[in-house]
């Protein structure tokens, strides 16, 4: 089996792990990241270096590609653009979870994630570094273009044209025929009836605009933990 490498050791990079060990075509070498020590284990695999060191690691390890297992949709393309500038012709793979359902004449792109329950249905096209993430659909003739994302439980109708940077969250429910700009993220729970442009939040049933939204602002977000009050001290 050829030699590959992840990039991002975060919960995200896990599952992308799983979805590569599942998938079973490839020999995982280990994690890129710069936020982790060199040797920091996660699932059973070290952390290998950073970005920088990717040179020493293609031919030491003789690596013929990888994927990027970021979460967020610009980080995402900040640091594929890193890797390209260090090596210009690194390969990027597709994964896709033998749970996954993919349909019939789909086109696709590289870089893409397609998680454990994923259904991507007939003629759609998947462009470049997109996230299909747990149970999640995407409806016939759907178009989703290079860093977008379906959130786990996410629903779609036919003919859904998803900008570039744009992502739907948890369990967004959409109706067919429905056109979302780029840099625009739909909110937790909504269900989507109307047409979205660019760079804004939309949220609610059905989904309204909310605010403008700045260019690789991020979107997720871990909630505060609530402050339990000590009532000894009282």
């Amino acid at each position: 089996m050829q030699n590959i490498i992840i990039f991002g050791a975060s919960g995200h990079g896990s599952v992308v792990l799983d979805c590569l060990e599942k998938e079973a075509k490839y020999n995982i070498i280990g994690f890129i990241d710069s936020f982790k020590p060199k040797g920091f284990r996660i699932n059973g695999y070290q952390v290998l270096g950073s970005e920088s060191n990717l040179p020493f690691l293609i031919n030491r390890f003789n690596i013929v590609g990888g994927i990027v297992a970021i979460g967020d949709n610009w980080t995402r393309k900040l640091i594929v653009d890193k890797i390209l500038k260090i090596s210009p012709n690194f390969s990027f793979i597709n994964t896709v979870h033998p749970k996954a359902i993919i349909g019939k004449d789909i086109r696709l792109g590289c870089g893409n994630v397609f998680m454990p329950g994923a259904i991507v249905n007939a003629n759609s096209i998947i462009h470049d570094f997109c996230i299909i993430n747990t149970n999640s659909s995407l409806g016939h003739d759907g178009v989703m273009d290079s860093y977008s994302s379906l959130a786990p439980s996410v629903c779609t109708g036919g003919s859904l044209k998803l900008g570039r940077f744009s992502a739907v969250s948890l369990g967004v429910n959409i109706v067919n025929g429905i056109e979302i700009g780029q840099h625009s993220v739909i909110g937790a729970g909504s269900l989507v009836v109307d047409h979205f442009g660019d760079n804004i939040v939309a949220y609610g049933s059905p989904a309204r605009i909310v605010r403008e939204r700045a260019i690789g602002e991020a979107y997720l977000s871990t909630p505060k933990k609530q402050q339990i009050p000590n009532f000894a001290s009282l």
